[in-house]
């Protein structure tokens, strides 16, 4: 059943993934955090994500911007090498805390943080923060769209870049976890791969779709609802598993 829990919502969060980006993650995070280990979760998630981007970058390739991925990836490897001497693993109670109050990062008012990932150094600075939470939390999409809001790419360019350096965290996440979950026995079988890529990139494209019907403005306004929704579930679960609830 776990299993087949795990198809569902790869074909849903892939689907939303394609719509509105991040959220699709976020929730995908939460469900493999309640059926596996930490160390697992984190490194199917990153396989299902790196497909998942991956396609989404295929599919909207002319609209990715190259330049800002480059100066991003530079960030990026640097996260890594620190990641190299640190051992990092929440237990679930705070991996929820965590991955519930990360949305909240794009209600921060806009006067106060002026960041632009077109702008070289934010580019890097981008690389180095997302990559590092997305390691520790496994999500990361909310801290990567504060770097997208002042840019002045339209919706289908913020997908696309954003699926970009996406796959480049989700390797660096699953290099990260991939010897301790294997040395655990917590991996799941590998079959069930055969069947999720497809699925994944199935709903990838459907959404893909669903994206080119919205506006700009719909875009925005219901990405952040629905991960700030998803976000305070994720805050009441871990804090009742804190209690002991």
């Amino acid at each position: 059943m776990p299993i087949l829990i795990l198809l569902i919502s790869v074909f849903a969060t892939a689907f939303i993934s394609g719509v509105f980006g991040m959220a699709g993650g976020l929730i995908l995070m939460g469900v493999l955090a309640l059926i596996l280990p930490v160390s697992a979760a984190m490194v199917v998630h990153g396989v299902i994500q790196f497909v998942s981007n991956g396609w989404r970058a295929v599919l909207l390739v002319k609209w990715v911007m190259w330049r800002l991925l480059a100066i991003y990836l530079a960030g990026s490897l640097s996260a890594g090498a620190v990641l190299r001497f640190l051992t990092l693993e929440l237990d679930k109670a705070w991996l929820f805390i965590i991955l519930g109050l990360t949305p909240g990062l794009i209600w921060v008012p806009r006067k106060y943080v002026h960041l632009d990932a077109e702008r070289p150094a934010h580019a890097v600075l981008c690389g180095f923060v997302v990559t590092g939470l997305n390691v520790i939390s496994g999500v990361s999409g909310p801290l990567l769209d504060v770097f997208f809001t002042e840019t002045r790419a339209d919706r289908r360019a913020i997908v696309a870049t954003k699926a970009a350096t996406q796959v480049i965290a989700h390797t660096v996440k699953i290099g990260y976890y991939i010897l301790p979950a294997i040395a655990a026995g917590a991996l799941p079988q590998t079959h069930w791969l055969l069947i999720a890529i497809p699925l994944s990139m199935l709903g990838t494209t459907l959404g893909a779709r669903v994206l080119d019907l919205m506006s700009d403005v719909q875009f925005r306004n219901w990405t952040k609802w629905i991960v700030t929704g998803v976000g305070a579930i994720y805050v009441i679960r871990g804090v009742l598993t804190l209690s002991g609830s």
